[in-house]
């Protein structure tokens, strides 16, 4: 690789990590930081938007969400699956905000690079960068259950986004599991939130 391509590379992944900053938020319950969430979209005009994460950084029906301009607003919880792992919140953005892009194709491939956003130790809109660890491929039409990726995940990723280069979102971080970090495909989540239009919480 030349000095002049992986110069033009690095520009993309700092463009990308800078998008995906806006669509990244701190979830705080009981006035504490406990992961982060992504902004799946900005609402309706004079409606509410609508904030994608994992169910075990929401405790209880209310949060704060703290978008990436510092602003704070309550959010309640609408739709929650422990099985998944997902939760759904929804708050007044209070103003025009712009909501994930999900990647639904090409499929990703192993070695592809990903970048994931989180709030580890305080820090907002920390990114770490890694690669596909394994492409698990559809059976039978069905979404694979995790993305699996060489990233470092710490506390406070838990919620936010797995992306590609390109800052087009590929999954919803989870966990880490043999020190690798499992996200659950954004293609999932958006069948996931569909399905839960009339927010339910279950």
């Amino acid at each position: 690789m030349t000095a002049s391509m992986t110069a033009g590379l690095a520009q993309e992944v700092a463009a990308a990590v800078d998008q995906l900053r806006q669509i990244t938020v701190q979830v705080r319950t009981h006035r504490a930081a406990t992961g982060a969430g992504i902004l799946w979209n900005g609402g309706e005009p004079e409606g509410p938007g609508l904030v994608i994460t994992n169910a075990h950084v929401v405790e209880g029906e209310r949060a704060t969400v703290e978008l990436s301009d510092g602003t704070a607003a309550r959010a309640r919880l609408v739709a929650r699956d422990l099985r998944r792992d997902l939760a759904a919140l929804e708050f007044e953005p209070g103003r025009a905000v712009v909501g994930a892009v999900v990647r639904d194709s090409p499929p990703l491939r192993v070695g592809e690079l990903v970048i994931a956003l989180g709030h580890p130790g305080g820090l907002t809109g920390a990114a770490t960068l890694g690669i596909i660890h394994r492409a698990e491929s559809d059976r039978e039409g069905r979404t694979p259950r995790w993305i699996r990726a060489d990233v470092r995940l710490a506390p406070g990723f838990s919620g936010g986004p797995l992306a590609d280069a390109t800052g087009r979102l590929v999954g919803v971080n989870t966990m880490m599991q043999g020190g690798l970090a499992l996200a659950i495909p954004a293609v999932a989540v958006e069948a996931w939130v569909r399905r839960s239009q009339t927010m339910a919480v279950s």
